[in-house]
Formats: C-alpha cells, structure tokens, sequence
C-alpha cells in the first residue's frame, strides 16, 4: 500500500500539473469506486482546481465549487495526470478531462475509493475524523508523549492511523532499524531520549523517501507515471535473510500484530 512518502510525492507533483486547470468533461468507467455512489456530474464540470492537500495516506483535491475529491490509492490505486493521447490502461475507473490533460484513476484491485463532499463535511467523515496528527508533522515533544502514555508493541503503534497517521510498514520498520529500537519494545518502556531518537529517525527516513520519490516494488508511480528509487536504499524492509548493513548479521522477518516486520536483533534492541 502506498504510504506517506508516496502520497506526498503524487500530491506535490498534482500540485504543479493541476492547480488552476478547469474541469471539461468527466467519464465514470466504474462508478463502484465512489464510496456513496458517483456524484452527479454537475458537481465537477467546470469547476477549477484550487489545490490539493493531503491527510494521512488521503489526497483531497480542493474544487473552486465548493466541493472537495478525497481519493485513497489502498493497496494498488494509482492517480497520474496524463496527456488526452496517452494510452488507457486496463483497470482505469474514473477519467477526469481538463482545460490541458486528464487525470486518472487507476486501480487493478479496485481497493482504491474516491468520494466527493462540502468542505464542511471533511472532519465528520469517518474514515479522516479518525486520524491521528501527521507523521510528517508531529512534533518531537508531541512524538514522545504520545510514545511514552501507550503501552503498545512500537510496530503496531507506528502503524495505527488514529494514533499516528500515515505510516506504514516499510517505513516503519526503516524508521525503527534508523533508531535502533525492536520493532516489539514496549512503548511505554522506551526512555525520552530513545522515543525522541525513533522521532527524529522516523521525520530523517520519510523525508529520504520523499526525496526518492517513494518506494516502487509492487504497482506504485508517482502522478507522472513514474517510479520510485526508495526500494533501491532500503535498510531492512524486504531484506530478509541478507546482511544488516551496520553490523553484517542476516535481517530478520517476523510476524508483529499480524503484519511481517523486518529488523537487525543485534542492532535493534
């Protein structure tokens, strides 16, 4: 599934390809994907493409009329802006045309939704109301806290999206070899000075990510149909059986609240 750094990549490039074009025409190819049904096409058409934003793993598109898009990409959903002569993938479920290209959804699983609402209705939606501050933007103090008053496996933690939003298993498992923590220590067990190091190690690994583009082992491009070089860098994520590249002992693989996580057990403790 893509996760922060992905997302955040998709929306910077959106905001530099689609901010201020007009919506011209709009083709539902499936309308399952809408999670309360395709809206009426009225309430897109014309519109203007103030900006975009993004919460947690959530890109919302900010329209001029009122209204905002929310898309999630979940496990292999893909959102590119793309030429009107571009070749149309299989698995393409919404086609927006523009003053200037198209925007596409794609989705080979059909995990992905979108949904279109007033801005007014965004913080009383379940699936945004529930999210905890951003990874990205937590503040260290903020971080700790947070860290320290839960007694909960830091893996599975770093992955709850109410308590922390937008991390997911690659990074976090990177963020936790970065901080040389277990990814099954006890939260509430970590001194301040080890749940500020995983703060400053979790900002230092999405940021890199970020930087790279994402990862891009399995369906992920960027909103120009590119890949990522993240997976290229990775320092224990995907990496079983293969030597840790601070000590030399084999990365291990282990089932940690249901998800696979990948660490160093002499360098991670």
């Amino acid at each position: 599934m893509p996760e922060l750094p992905e997302v955040e990549t998709i929306v910077r490039d959106l905001r530099q390809d689609i901010v201020g074009r007009t919506i011209m025409a709009v083709r539902f190819l499936n309308r399952t994907i809408w999670r309360r049904g395709a809206p009426a096409k009225r309430l897109l058409i014309g519109a203007r493409i103030s900006s975009l934003e993004r919460r947690g793993k959530n890109i919302l598109i900010i329209l001029s009329n009122g209204r905002v898009m929310i898309v999630h990409l979940k496990m292999t959903g893909r959102l590119t802006y793309q030429g009107s002569s571009d070749q149309m993938r299989k698995h393409t479920h919404l086609v927006i045309d523009l003053d200037f290209g198209q925007i596409r959804f794609n989705d080979t699983r059909r995990f992905g939704y979108l949904d279109l609402v007033r801005p007014d209705e965004i913080d009383r939606l379940d699936y945004l109301s529930v999210l905890g501050p951003d990874a990205l933007f937590i503040s260290r103090e903020d971080f700790v806290m947070m860290v320290r008053s839960k007694k909960r496996i830091i893996k599975s933690l770093l992955l709850d999206q109410s308590i922390l939003a937008g991390m997911g298993n690659i990074y976090s498992d990177e963020a936790l070899f970065v901080a040389g923590i277990n990814p099954r220590r006890v939260s509430a067990s970590l001194s301040r000075e080890r749940a500020g190091r995983l703060h400053q190690a979790m900002i230092a690994v999405l940021n890199k990510a970020i930087g790279a583009r994402g990862s891009s082992m399995n369906d992920y491009v960027d909103a120009r149909g590119e890949k990522g070089s993240y997976q290229d860098q990775r320092l224990v994520y995907g990496r079983e059986g293969q030597p840790c590249k601070k000590c030399g002992r084999k990365i291990k693989r282990e089932t940690i609240g249901s998800r696979s996580s990948h660490f160093c057990a002499s360098c991670q403790r």
